[in-house]
């Protein structure tokens, strides 16, 4: 995803991100064509490439180093937390 400022003239744009900073909007085009627009908190995006080979995109996505720390960061804080197996999920859904 690319971040894309708006800016304070833009009186239409301003309005629905506040309106978005209470609730999530869903935004029609002319067409029928849906968006959402939507508030999040300390959210991190990396650029790892446009390729449309995906064994191109893994190799990129695995030499990020920036991504790699965050992921690992992540893992640090949360190994304290208790893990499922998908199979246990499904069991207490209901879905075995």
């Amino acid at each position: 995803m690319k971040p894309i400022p708006i800016p304070t003239r833009a009186k239409a744009v301003n309005e629905l991100l506040k309106k978005a900073r209470h609730r999530n909007v869903i935004l029609e085009s002319a067409d029928g064509e849906r968006f959402v627009l939507a508030a999040i908190e300390s959210w991190q995006g990396f650029d790892v490439g446009e390729s449309e080979d995906f064994a191109v995109e893994v190799k990129r996505t695995a030499r990020n180093k920036k991504l790699a720390k965050v992921m690992a960061e992540r893992r640090a804080k949360d190994k304290d937390k208790p893990r499922f197996s998908s199979e246990e999920i499904r069991k207490e859904l209901g879905l075995k």
